[in-house]
């Protein structure tokens, strides 16, 4: 990957609806683009049980890489983000609160430190 090629999530909301933006059609319903989330998520689960599971990729198959099937699922749902005026930021700040908060003790630290709660 190269290194000098990083995005906020805000230029990658702009990106995305730069490119959306060119066309009448817009942004799919979001129920269209719920659908597509879920078959590109079906995508991507299907090249990780390529690579790691148990169901290796029969000769007539295309090679895909999981990156480029997490390019599709984070293109996908930055549609469905747009779509809705939802901002990826404070969505993502909202949920690593929650989770930061909810789990800050339900896993082994690296540091040896163990779970106060157990």
């Amino acid at each position: 990957m190269d290194n000098e090629l990083r995005y906020t999530t805000v230029d990658m909301q702009k990106r995305v609806d730069d490119y959306i933006g060119q066309f009448k059609e817009g942004y799919f319903s979001p129920l269209s683009l719920m659908a597509r989330l879920t078959e590109e998520v079906g995508e991507l689960a299907r090249e990780v049980n390529h690579h790691h599971g148990e169901k290796p990729k029969k000769a007539s198959e295309q090679e895909k890489t999981m990156e480029d099937e997490l390019g599709d699922v984070l293109f996908v749902a930055i549609c469905f983000a747009n779509s809705l005026g939802i901002d990826l930021s404070e969505a993502f700040e909202r949920s690593m609160s929650k989770i930061e908060t909810r789990d800050k003790n339900r896993w082994t630290r690296k540091d040896g430190e163990g779970n106060d709660d157990e």
